[in-house]
């Protein structure tokens, strides 16, 4: 079916080409998403301090976030089925811009919860543009660069990832202030009144972001989008499975619920990682504030945003399973230094970790889904895949309840190690799998040659 000028939609809901502004744009998403994730890097530090909380209170941060993922990517697949992935991205940017609309009154009432409501809101909307999005950037085009099109929208996740941490250094940081050792030295009723002007900061980034999240709406608004739906035998946008009868042929799938797994476990790792190297850094040296530390972030994200392309290159010489088996490898032993060297450079192995990041989301997301062969389920699919993101709301809180138990952040490290294992495991079933598929297809040519 003829959709715009030399592009045709095929029966799958793939394209034979891939509208170049439509995927740029939608790639834009992905920095936009990434922003307010690293934003809560910097909360979390701030509300440490300023609520004087625990390791495992002070992850809620997260917990709230990842929690408004987990409980609308299912109703944000539901309305994407029954209109289009076009539709779901506008009700996404529409919810982020309220959720960061709802710091104003949060750094006003100043409490905890209500920052918590604020981002859960940004969560809601975050849901419907990532099952949207994530889906959307693997079908729109042919079908064999599906993985690699992800990959590609992927990479530009870290520059909105560094945005956000420069905007927390900048914003919500204040030069040469140490929060925690500033109101030890203060009377009560001075460390309130500090601690409230410091929560005055917290907005300043999200007034910048909604400038740019109301541009984005306009341009997806007038933009022309194809659908990438299926169609059925007669060129007829395809009738939608009922949510049962999906579950049940998902649950059926035993890659995919490997690979939901896998996913729930990198996601969590990722955000614990980077949840607490500011934390880990503060701790190993005395002599650093919040803003000093939170340099350690521009490295990280600096460091994804590298390995992403080297994960691009090496993937485009071996499969990305075995790309990914390897880094788990290495990621866990880096973890693992993390953990127990008590010094500065288990901060430098934090960082050097981000270089491992990079390609763990979309190779996972896109083979995951592409074990899913009847694209019919696909924004099902898609959605409980955005669902694994869950694993940023309990694995920090994981860590967080290690590192009180123990008295020790820097060795409850141990905690996103143990999710490398995991995932080095999912990556080398899926290469053997994959190597005996190729195996039997090649047996089956060279049966049907003789």
């Amino acid at each position: 079916m003829k959709i715009m000028k030399n592009i045709t939609q095929l029966q799958d809901g793939y394209l034979n080409k891939t509208p170049i502004f439509q995927f740029i744009l939608l790639s834009f998403l992905f920095p936009l998403w990434a922003a307010a994730a690293s934003l809560n890097d910097i909360l979390i530090t701030q509300f440490k301090h300023v609520f004087e909380l625990s390791d495992f209170a002070s992850a809620l941060v997260q917990s709230a976030f990842y929690g408004g993922y987990f409980l609308i990517a299912i109703p944000a697949s539901i309305v994407i089925r029954k209109t289009t992935y076009k539709f779901g991205i506008i009700i996404g940017l529409i919810f982020y811009i309220a959720g960061c609309s709802l710091f104003f009154p949060a750094s006003h009432i100043a409490t905890y919860t209500m920052f918590l409501f604020a981002l859960f809101s940004i969560a809601i909307g975050l849901g419907f543009l990532e099952t949207a999005a994530n889906t959307y950037s693997s079908m729109i085009g042919p079908r064999k660069y599906s993985i690699l099109r992800l990959n590609i929208s992927q990479t530009f996740h870290p520059i909105g990832a560094i945005s956000g941490i420069l905007l927390g250094k900048y914003l919500v940081f204040q030069e040469g202030v140490n929060i925690e050792a500033k109101m030890a030295s203060m009377s009560p009723d001075e460390a309130k009144a500090f601690g409230l002007e410091m929560l005055q900061h917290t907005l300043q980034p999200y007034k910048y972001m909604i400038f740019v999240l109301v541009a984005v709406l306009i341009l997806f608004i007038i933009t022309k989008f194809p659908s990438c739906k299926p169609l059925d035998s007669t060129g007829a946008k395809e009738k939608p499975p009922g949510a049962l009868d999906t579950l049940k042929h998902l649950a059926s799938n035993a890659r995919y619920r490997k690979g939901i797994a896998a996913q729930f476990l990198y996601v969590g790792m990722q955000v614990t990682i980077w949840s607490f190297t500011i934390r880990l850094a503060l701790n190993l040296d005395s002599s650093l504030d919040e803003r000093t530390a939170s340099n350690f972030m521009v490295y990280s994200f600096i460091a994804y945003f590298i390995g992403k392309f080297i994960a691009n290159f090496l993937m485009t010489r071996y499969s990305p399973s075995k790309v990914l088996f390897v880094y788990s490898i290495i990621g866990t032993i880096t973890l693992l230094y993390v953990s127990f060297v008590p010094n500065i450079t288990a901060v430098y192995g934090a960082i050097a970790i981000s270089v491992l990041l990079g390609p763990c989301w979309p190779t996972i997301y896109a083979e995951t889904l592409e074990t899913v062969k009847d694209k019919k389920y696909t924004e099902m699919a898609g959605a409980i895949l955005v669902m694994s993101i869950i694993g940023g709301a309990v694995i920090p809180a994981v860590h967080g309840v290690v590192s009180d138990m123990l008295g020790s952040l820097q060795t409850a490290f141990i905690v996103p190690a143990a999710c490398f294992v995991y995932i080095a495991y999912y990556f080398f079933k899926e290469m053997k799998t994959q190597d005996r598929q190729v195996h039997d297809v090649h047996g089956a040519v060279n049966k049907e040659a003789l």
